[in-house]
This record gives structure tokens, sequence and C-alpha cells, in this order.
């Protein structure tokens, strides 16, 4: 059995702290291991000037990790599932998804204001940041007189800037805050009524080489069934949707009366229309339920709202 393992990940902090608790998982399972990491830039780390659909989609932050694994100086990469495109590069493969962990979004308002307990508490016209248009769409149609921007970093950098005044408040993936000890920072969070959820967002994603059998063997350790049913019903979604960073997609599957809930939504690229549509289904048909909701999504005129930014 190999005895050695290198996880290729990105150098910011949730990255890393990612890539360190796949570590920790598989040398408990494993505790003959030696694992390493390759620690690695990608672009969508690097150009932090322009929004993430001008620089190649969710790809610009997986990219490199992935060129790691072809050339042999990684073994496997650990993803936020949220950032992994739909389509792997051929001989490439999401073998295992991790425990997820609370896949909301949180409100996070400026140090030294009291905290907002909802959407409803949060002043007319306050400023708020944050990266997706999937919450701009969905803020927009909650509370349309609160001025939204974009704020792009990695979550140290966008908490300075609300801090700094830039902002009142910033929407972030409750899973990253928590995962560094940020959840103090918390004001509320969203429920999945408020705001969707985008697909796979909470789960750890851990992509191989398709004939990596030993690493498959290893990783698999880690492996969710729960994740994995509703982390491929919401990328299946996504999928059919044919979906990326230019249009707002969301997609959430719950474990729901012995099958599966997934509730999905896509907006315009103006974020002035929502799409909203649901479906239960099966444990066993986990991706044939998100292509049934994608067509109810289609039905109702999603395809167009794709084809108006090329998807």
């Amino acid at each position: 059995m190999q005895k050695k393992l290198t996880i290729a990940s990105r150098k910011s902090p949730l990255a890393l702290w990612q890539s360190y608790h796949v570590r920790d998982l598989l040398i408990a399972a494993h505790p003959s291991l030696t694992i390493e990491l390759l620690e690695m830039s990608t672009q969508g780390d690097e150009r932090l000037d322009v929004s993430v659909d001008k620089i190649g989609g969710k790809g610009v932050f997986v990219k490199e990790l992935e060129t790691a694994l072809y050339d042999g100086r990684a073994d496997l990469a650990v993803h936020s599932l949220k950032d992994v495109p739909m389509e792997l590069p051929a001989a490439l493969e999401l073998c295992c998804l991790t425990a997820r962990e609370t896949p909301n979004d949180a409100v996070v308002s400026r140090a030294g204001i009291i905290p907002w307990n909802d959407f409803s508490e949060i002043p007319k016209g306050a400023h708020i940041g944050t990266s997706s248009l999937r919450r701009t769409a969905q803020i927009r149609a909650l509370r349309p007189d609160l001025i939204l921007s974009s704020v792009r970093g990695n979550l140290g950098t966008r908490l300075k800037k609300l801090d700094s005044g830039e902002f009142d408040g910033l929407v972030l993936a409750s899973a990253g805050l928590r995962r560094l000890a940020l959840h103090q920072r918390i004001a509320f969070e969203a429920s999945p009524e408020e705001l969707l959820p985008a697909c796979g967002q909470g789960i750890l994603g851990i992509e191989i080489r398709s004939d990596d059998a030993e690493a498959r063997h290893l990783v698999m350790a880690l492996q969710n069934q729960e994740s994995e049913q509703v982390g491929r019903c919401e990328r299946s979604l996504n999928r059919y949707l044919n979906g990326g960073c230019q249009v707002p997609i969301a997609a959430y599957a719950i474990k729901d009366q012995g099958g599966l809930w997934l509730r999905a939504l896509v907006g315009s690229p103006d974020c002035g229309t929502l799409l909203r549509a649901e479906a239960r289904g099966s444990l066993e048909s986990a991706e044939a339920l998100g292509i049934r909701v994608g067509k109810a999504l289609i039905a109702q005129g999603a395809r167009e709202l794709l084809d108006s930014v090329g998807s």
C-alpha cells in the first residue's frame, strides 16, 4: 500500500485549513501514511482586480492544482465543491465527497455596530458586499433597498475591508467562517428560503487521477454517503443547465421523508428575474432528480437566461 501522499492546495488560509483537515482525517484512517502539502497559487487567487467570470469562471481556482495531479507532483487535490467546474479534465475525477458543513450563507456586520438578527433589521440603504451573483439576485428580491457591491479576496481580506468601513456588512459562506474559527463574526445565518445555497456549498471534494487505484482506496475512507447523494444531485442540475459564474444558479438538496428534496433557482444576469423549481426523488436517483428539476427550470425560461450570457 502507498505510504506517502501529496495534497495539492491553494495557499489561502481556508484552502489550507481544508487540506490539513483532509490530511488529518486520512492519517486517522491510515496511521502509517505520510502526507505532505504542495501549496500553490491559482489565477483566481492572484487576479483580484476582476470578477471570476471574466477570467475563466470557477476553473481558475482549480486549474493549477489539476496540472500538479497530471504531472505527478500531487496525488490528490482538495476543493470546495462549489468551486469545482461541472466537467473535469480527462483522466481526473472527484472520487470522494466529505461530510457537509452547514451550507447556509452568513451575514456579517461591521465590528462596533450592534449585530443584526435577520434581514429585516439591516438598515435601509446599507452597503453590503458579496462575491456572488447568486447571493446578489436573492438579496435584491428580499431587500431591493440595499446597496450591493462585489468584494473579492480571502476571508481575512474581506473582513478587513468590512471593518475599515468600506461596507456595512458582508454575505459569506458560513462554512468558511466556521472552519477558520470566525463563527463569532456571524450576525445571523440566512435560511435556504431566504438565500438558497450554491451547488455543493459546505462539501469538500477530493480529486485524483482516475488511474490511481491506491489513492482512491485511501481516500474512500473519507466518503460521506449523504454528501455523495446531495452533492451529486446538485451538481447534476448545474451540469444539465450548463451553468457558469455569469448566471445566478443555486441548488440545495436534503434527505427528506426517506428520499431527496431538491430546491433550485436560476436568475437573470442583471439579477432582476428569479426562476424557482423543486421536486422530490429517491436516494438512488439523485442525478436523475437534478435533471428533472433542471428541466422544470428550462420550462420556465431558464434556457433564455442562460443563452443571454452564452452558457
